[in-house]
């Protein structure tokens, strides 16, 4: 967290690739801030995975996955281990959600979702964009 207590960047889910993929104007309006403000903008690899199926229909999210300011994190053997543990405390079953999770509370993120019950089972404390 900033000293003023606002998140310094936003981490991601399928929901919101998926709403930007269908045009949503409230994603369109925050990813264009991100831009606008150089915010941090981080995209688990398993968001990726679940919600690309490539094609004409995804060009937003092509662009967004290519875009500088947006990184890509993958799941490497450090997070898969955090990740595991997690799943066995919360007995939440989506490592992809709980990635979500680990990522947003390390960089202190906001998450952008469109299920914001998913990502507290997670970590209740987490600051969360629904959208």
């Amino acid at each position: 967290m900033k000293p003023d207590g606002t998140a310094t960047g936003l981490t991601l889910d399928t929901g919101a690739l998926l709403a930007l993929e269908r045009g949503d104007r409230r994603v369109r309006a925050l990813l264009r801030r991100v831009v606008e403000h150089d915010i941090d903008c981080v995209i688990p690899a398993g968001v990726v995975a679940q919600s690309w199926r490539g094609g004409p229909r995804q060009a937003r999210i092509a662009r967004l996955l290519g875009d500088a300011m947006v990184q890509v994190r993958p799941l490497d053997d450090l997070d898969a281990r955090a990740v595991g543990m997690i799943c066995g405390r919360t007995g939440h079953t989506d490592v992809v959600d709980v990635h979500v999770g680990l990522i947003a509370r390390e960089l202190s993120h906001h998450v952008v979702t469109s299920d914001p019950d998913d990502i507290r089972r997670v970590d209740p404390t987490l600051p969360i964009i629904t959208i």
